[in-house]
């Protein structure tokens, strides 16, 4: 008992949200970006002579595409409920701001997403081909818009703007700068191509392992094909131009962040990008540093000889922690590069006519299917450990936030009993998703 009373509230209940958090994210990855998959493959099956075997694929995604969103409802509520239970003084302090924004997706996009999902899921054989595609369509938007509002929340924390505070609380002044804060766009744009390569990877995993099994798969090769040029195309723009603009966006905004992504400890011109650091605590400092002179300074403002602030310029205490964010940052370009590259070999391979027999790449494939997931979690740790100390950006710090009636030993229980849980919740996902395939398979 002397243990847990010593151990950290805050530590714990940051622990526990980026559980809660990081295992719904899973599945709103999957099912935003499978969503728009599924609209080109209900209009293939709609318009194509040969529009049968996209129907029988179709059938087959949906059921996966509604396991996944009952299972991300599921996961999601759980996320709300902490801001009451863990984040009471946060809560309080942007309560005035957060109600407004999580109304509107409430109203605006999960009701949309929700009922149309109805029509999609049971309404194929009663309604019109047009309109079975259009209920898939709005069923993507309001996914999509759903994931607008609660993108614009948390870029708010990043960014705060469009509002004052006044006894304690942030009282909104600017319904639209609040919405379109300085970061929302470039989030939401980055955010959202990443669930569309979670999408094509999740597909391309999905009949890379069909074609191990079964070579002549029409199925799978017809997926296998869609998903690989759709999958290339995602992955190429996520570094240019929506990664990047982001993190000049950082550059401007979070200057801190930005100089913990990067390696730069004290302000220099001429910037080098890093490509490899052992960064350190005590005293801060980078290690053993590869990098190529100037092009930091380059990339991030135009001029090779631009000055890029680095950690020394900023209080000791208002600065992030330096290893977690450097590391999940560079893991996560590492990623991004790397589906590029495996889908331009994968796409080489399909119309050289290759691909079908190459057991190597299709098994690379269907090893990668997890990969954007893990590269959208690394992502989401660097954004919100950069962004310490701070719950919402230079205005709320995060030992500030918490419930001040919370006790360790209860953040603690809570947190055992949704790790508990949420294994339970993924391996019933996993089994029954593997029942589904091999259903498909015979």
């Amino acid at each position: 008992m002397l243990y847990i009373d010593s151990m950290d509230v805050v530590f714990l209940s940051r622990l526990q949200f980026a559980l809660t958090v990081g295992f719904h994210f899973i599945f709103v990855s999957i099912n935003m970006g499978m969503a728009w998959l599924l609209v080109v493959i209900e209009a293939l099956g709609w318009r194509r002579k040969d529009g049968d075997v996209y129907v029988q694929i179709s059938k087959f995604y949906s059921k996966l595409f509604g396991l996944t969103f009952v299972v991300g409802i599921a996961t999601g509520i759980v996320m709300e409920f902490q801001f009451g239970t863990n984040w009471e003084s946060y809560s309080r302090f942007t309560g005035n701001l957060f109600g407004v924004l999580l109304s509107a997706e409430v109203l605006a996009a999960f009701f949309l997403e929700s009922v149309f999902l109805g029509l999609y899921l049971f309404g194929r054989e009663r309604v019109s081909k047009g309109v079975h595609w259009l209920s898939i369509l709005l069923t993507a938007a309001g996914t999509t818009l759903s994931a607008f509002w609660i993108l614009a929340a948390n870029s708010w924390q990043q960014t705060p703007a469009g509002h004052i505070v006044r006894n304690g609380t942030a009282e909104m002044v600017s319904f639209m700068d609040v919405v379109f804060n300085p970061s929302t766009l470039f989030r939401f744009l980055h955010t959202v191509d990443a669930t569309l390569i979670t999408g094509t990877f999740f597909m391309a995993g999905v009949s890379a392992y069909l074609l191990l099994q079964d070579r002549e798969s029409e199925h799978a090769k017809r997926t296998m094909r869609l998903a690989l040029t759709l999958g290339l195309i995602f992955s190429v723009i996520q570094v240019v131009p929506f990664g990047h603009e982001h993190a000049i966006q950082v550059a401007h905004t979070q200057p801190e962040k930005f100089a913990v992504f990067e390696g730069i400890y004290r302000t220099r011109s001429h910037a080098p990008l890093v490509l490899f650091g052992i960064p350190t605590t005590d005293p801060p400092e980078l290690r053993w540093e590869i990098g190529i002179p100037g092009l930091l300074s380059l990339i991030t403002f135009g001029d090779v000889d631009a000055t890029i602030q680095g950690i020394n310029e900023f209080p000791a205490d208002e600065i992030p922690p330096l290893i977690l964010p450097f590391i999940a940052f560079r893991m996560m370009v590492f990623l991004g590069l790397y589906f590029i590259l495996i889908m331009a070999i994968g796409t080489t391979q399909l119309y050289r006519k290759r691909l079908w027999g190459n057991r190597v790449i299709l098994r690379i494939l269907k090893w990668s299917l997890p990969l954007p997931i893990a590269a959208s979690e690394l992502g989401w740790i660097a954004a919100e450990v950069g962004r310490q100390p701070w719950a919402v950006y230079r205005a709320l710090k995060t030992e500030d936030a918490v419930s001040a009636a919370l006790s360790s030993g209860e953040a603690l229980f809570s947190l055992i009993l949704f790790g508990i849980v949420y294994i339970f919740i993924g391996i019933f996902y996993i089994y029954v998703m593997r029942g589904s395939l091999n259903s498909l398979k015979q």
